[in-house]
């Protein structure tokens, strides 16, 4: 079966103002007629919500935090891109667009990229108005640097705080809105399923996180804006509480999951020092407009940070300038990453365990001074110097790439919809922006642009062709039965009483996923990992030990649901990277390379996304693809050189 994206036809840069034109509208007399369920409240969620509601419509949210402000948006530090060309140093609308799609290795769907780089300049400004203290240059203007990937510097930025910064203007505008009544905010509630009725989505089941209860809400449309599910991993940069659940429901009723094998990894991110973590600790990409990575061009196994000095300058390799000139320390995620792995596979890596590479501050801070710096990267070194107890104005830091983003997510169409008709699926959640790598401080700009930008028009296209007031009751038999199976899950996971924690068994999925599906891959060992995911799924539901019962607070019960969704996604993740015998992006095939050892795709045999449709417990899932044609750009093979 091929998909259709349902992108409107014309040119390029006049689809996204068509397509505006062309849906339908909801009036606004009508528009409080109808109830929208948001899940999640990050960034994508947030705005979502606040623009809703601000619209008019009935909005009810739900995050399992405290509070939307923890949601995990608020980790993202360096900055957010936008095509505002404010440095006129070549920027526009089509090179943000052109970067996009050529630091994603022509994977992602050109309309759906055209249309963010579109509405990055207006994402900007909303944040300007809701007082997003943007960093600024002397004479008052926005400031902007730049990120690997480009060549240009478009990349907004609050100190290193970026996320949290555009999560409290989305946060205070979603508050406005509950104060005004048009939201209605529920916080310590976890999405379990969704409930179809007459094959449409209608509503959630919830467990309150407090009580244990479980309870039903209905709507006439569901919008699933729950991040990624980085965490398949378990040492990944993601909060530990970063889940697949809500989108691996939503799976399991029918929406298509889109790319599960595009996962992300960061090149810059504090090494692993013990199996006593729970999770990594990003540094900012922002680290590497000033930093040099380096090893020495001899091994020096156990070299530590405050030895470096000793290492002479004719003896030290500075890997990503020599091999990308072009780009120098600024090519993108995936290339830096693959580069830090190869320096430690041939020995050279630094640090007690060998894992790790330098990120060097010393020619920055004596050119431009230590104030210079610390003003720009001041609470990313605190942070570092916090976690690994180093000093980085006086020695380098050390990095080593980690699981951060992924790129795959529900299939959606142009209106992000995905095949459910009903449900959305927004932001990181979706697969649709970002291809095979997702270029720095991008995340950002999509969960902003579907949020504030995109969701507001084509929701209504969707609710305008149903019956204004019509109301959805929780009574129906399709509520009662979804209630049914996850108290019956429930029920299940907190008997089993075995001998293994739910951490115990989280870590062996970690290892598995890193070792077989991570930066590289091999035929046979994603297939010795298929046959090893499917054993740990039998011993989790035979083994696992899950303490406490089910009607009161229960972390161990909640991180047990979600890692049983994670083993499946696991197996997922596995298929679909057996099936694609390329290498793309960062996701590096050992039996698919150029001669020089950089990834080599299979355009005439991969050019398009692959979307898996659930078919039943334990049967195998079926591919569907959709087809990606690039009408304004030409694939070609990637270089930063």
């Amino acid at each position: 079966m091929k998909l259709e994206s349902k992108a409107p036809q014309g040119p390029l840069g006049e689809k996204w103002t068509k397509h505006k034109f062309n849906v339908k509208l909801v009036n606004p007399a009508n528009k409080r007629k109808y109830d929208v369920i948001v899940v999640g409240t990050g960034l994508a969620g947030a705005s979502a919500a606040a623009s809703l509601g601000e619209l008019g419509y009935n909005v009810k949210a739900f995050c399992f935090q405290d509070s939307p402000r923890r949601a995990h948006s608020i980790a993202a530090q360096g900055g957010i891109n936008a095509a505002k060309n404010y440095q006129n140093d070549g920027d526009s609308v089509y090179r943000l667009f052109y970067d996009t799609i050529k630091g994603g290795d022509y994977r992602a769907r050109e309309a759906n990229v055209h249309r963010l780089a579109e509405v990055s300049v207006n994402i900007i400004d909303q944040c300007v108005a809701q007082g997003v203290p943007f960093a600024r240059e002397y004479g008052g203007t926005l400031a902007n640097r730049s990120f690997g990937g480009a060549q240009v510097s478009r990349t907004f930025y609050a100190r290193g705080q970026t996320g949290q910064q555009l999560l409290l203007g989305a946060y205070s505008a979603l508050n406005r809105q509950i104060a005004n009544g048009k939201v209605k905010m529920y916080t310590r509630s976890e999405m379990l399923d969704v409930v179809l009725v007459d094959g449409k989505a209608r509503g959630i089941v919830v467990r309150n996180l407090i009580t244990g209860k479980i309870e039903s809400h209905s709507a006439h449309a569901v919008l699933l804006c729950t991040g990624g599910y980085g965490n398949v991993f378990f040492l990944s940069t993601n909060a530990k509480g970063s889940n697949v659940t809500a989108a691996w429901r939503a799976h399991k009723k029918g929406a298509f999951f889109g790319n599960p094998c595009y996962t992300q990894i960061h090149p810059t991110c504090i090494p692993v020092t013990g199996d006593h973590q729970s999770k990594l600790t990003l540094m900012s990409e922002s680290l590497r407009n000033d930093g040099r990575v380096w090893v020495p061009k001899v091994a020096k196994p156990g070299l530590r940070a405050k030895d470096a000095a000793s290492i002479a300058e004719d003896d030290r390799d500075y890997f990503l300038e020599r091999k990308y000139p072009s780009f120098g320390n600024l090519v993108p995620r995936d290339v830096a990453s693959r580069n830090a792995k190869y320096m430690c596979d041939e020995g050279r890596g630094v640090g007690q365990t060998g894992r790790a590479v330098f990120l060097d501050f010393a020619d920055a801070i004596k050119r431009d001074g230590r104030n210079v710096i610390e003003a720009k990267y001041g609470n990313l070194f605190d942070m570092y110097k916090q976690i690994t107890g180093d000093n980085p104005y006086e020695m380098p830091m050390m990095i080593y790439p980690a699981v951060h983003y992924t790129m795959g997510g529900l299939w959606v169409d142009y209106n992000l919809m995905t095949t459910v008709p009903g449900l959305y699926a927004l932001g990181e959640a979706n697969f649709s922006d970002h291809g095979a790598n997702r270029l720095g401080a991008s995340a950002l700009m999509q969960g902003l642009a579907d949020g504030y930008f995109v969701i507001p028009y084509t929701v209504g296209d969707y609710l305008a062709g149903m019956k204004a007031g019509e109301k959805i009751s929780t009574d129906l038999p399709e509520f009662k039965e979804a209630e049914k199976q996850v108290n019956e899950r429930i029920a299940r996971l907190l008997s089993i009483k075995g001998k293994k924690t739910v951490d115990h068994l989280h870590r062996d999925l970690g290892h598995i996923m890193w070792e077989y599906c991570g930066m590289s891959r091999t035929d046979a060992g994603l297939r010795k990992a298929k046959g090893l995911i499917q054993d740990l799924k039998k011993e989790f539901w035979s083994n696992v030990n899950v303490l406490g019962g089910s009607s009161e607070l229960n972390q161990e019960l909640e991180k047990a649901m979600r890692v049983a969704d994670f083993i499946e996604l696991g197996e997922l993740m596995v298929d679909d990277a057996l099936n694609r015998t390329e290498s793309c992006g960062g996701h590096f095939r050992e039996e698919s390379s150029t001669p020089d050892g950089e990834a080599q795709r299979k355009d005439d045999e991969f050019m398009y996304v692959a979307a898996w449709q659930y078919t039943g417990e334990d049967q195998p899932e079926v591919l569907h693809k959709e087809e990606l044609i690039y009408e304004t750009v030409k694939p070609t093979q990637r270089s930063y050189k």
